[in-house]
C-alpha cells in the first residue's frame, strides 16, 4: 500500500510525489501561504501551481518559510496558452523563476494544447531544462493526437501528462496510451469538484469503509496508480485529504464503479465546455 512519502520515478528518471496539494483556485497572498504551510507541515511534498493561478509567488515564500530542505519538495507549474511560442515561453517561464524566488522548477508543463504552439512551447521547456532552471517536462490536458504531434516531430517523450480523473472520467484510452509510451499520469480534480459527492455507490463506499466520499474518490485514484492533487485552502480537508492510506478500496468496489455513471456530472461537464 502507498504511503504519503511514496513516489513515482519518472522516464527521465526525475522523482515525483504520488501525492500532492492541487492550488487552483486557493487564492493568493497571506491565505494562501497559510494553506500551504500547513500543507507542508502536515507532510504534503508536492505543489501543484500554474502560471495561472496566480499564486506562484505564495509557493516560494511557504517554502522558504517552512524550513523544509527544498530538494525535497517536487514543485510543479505549467506554461499559460498565453505564453505559448519558443521566446515567449523562454520569458514567461524566467518570470515564474523569479516568482517563486526558486533557483529550478523540478516540473513544467504545457497547461493545455489550445494555442497550437505546441512544438515551439515543449522545445522551449526543453532548452530551460537543459540550462537546469527545469529538472523534468511534460503536458497537461493532452489528448492522444497531440502527444503523438509530439512523437512526431521527433522531441523526447514527455514525462507527465496532467488530466482530468475521477470514477466518473476515467479517460481509458488515453491512460492506456500514457502508460503505453511510459508517461505518468498525473490527475486533477479527483473529487470531481464535489458534484459526485451524493452519487449511492461512493456512499455505501464511504460507509464500509469508514471514510468520507472524497477520501473514496482520492483512494481510487491511488489505486489507479495516478499522481493525485486535491486541491483546498481548508486545513480541515487538506488533513482529511491526505488520510487515505490506512485502506484501500476492494476489487468489488472497483467493480461498481467501473459500471457507475452520474450524468448529472456528464452534462454539467459537457455544458462547461461548450460555453
Amino acid at each position: 500500500m502507498s504511503s504519503l512519502d511514496s513516489f513515482i520515478e519518472l522516464n527521465d528518471g526525475v522523482k515525483i510525489p504520488n501525492f500532492g496539494l492541487g492550488l487552483y483556485l486557493v487564492g493568493s497572498g497571506s491565505e494562501a501561504e497559510l494553506s500551504l504551510l500547513f500543507a507542508l507541515k502536515q507532510g504534503y511534498r508536492l505543489l501543484d501551481t500554474a502560471q495561472f493561478y496566480e499564486n506562484e509567488a505564495d509557493v516560494g515564500k511557504a517554502i522558504k518559510k517552512s524550513g523544509i530542505d527544498r530538494k525535497s519538495i517536487c514543485v510543479v507549474s505549467k506554461v499559460w496558452d498565453s505564453n505559448h511560442g519558443y521566446e515567449a515561453t523562454i520569458k514567461s517561464v524566467k518570470n515564474s523563476l523569479s516568482l517563486f524566488q526558486l533557483e529550478y522548477v523540478d516540473i513544467f508543463l504545457i497547461h493545455s494544447p489550445g494555442s497550437g504552439r505546441n512544438i515551439d512551447t515543449y522545445k522551449a521547456l526543453l532548452e530551460l531544462k537543459g540550462q537546469g532552471l527545469i529538472k523534468s517536462v511534460g503536458v497537461s490536458n493532452f489528448g492522444i493526437q497531440h502527444l503523438k504531434g509530439l512523437e512526431e516531430a521527433g522531441l523526447p517523450t514527455p514525462s507527465i501528462n496532467q488530466i482530468e480523473l475521477h470514477p466518473f472520467c476515467r479517460r481509458e484510452k488515453l491512460v492506456d496510451y500514457c502508460r503505453e509510451k511510459g508517461i505518468c499520469v498525473m490527475g486533477y480534480c479527483p473529487l470531481a469538484r464535489g458534484k459526485c459527492f451524493n452519487d449511492p455507490d461512493l456512499i455505501n463506499m464511504a460507509k464500509e469503509h469508514n471514510k468520507s466520499v472524497a477520501q473514496v474518490m482520492i483512494r481510487w485514484s491511488l489505486d489507479k496508480g495516478f499522481v493525485t492533487i486535491p486541491k483546498s485552502s481548508n486545513p480541515k480537508r487538506i488533513q482529511e485529504n491526505m488520510e487515505v492510506f490506512d485502506f484501500k478500496l476492494t476489487e468489488k468496489n472497483h467493480q461498481i464503479l467501473v459500471f457507475s455513471l452520474h450524468f448529472v456530472y456528464y452534462i454539467y461537464t459537457f455544458i462547461s465546455e461548450c460555453i
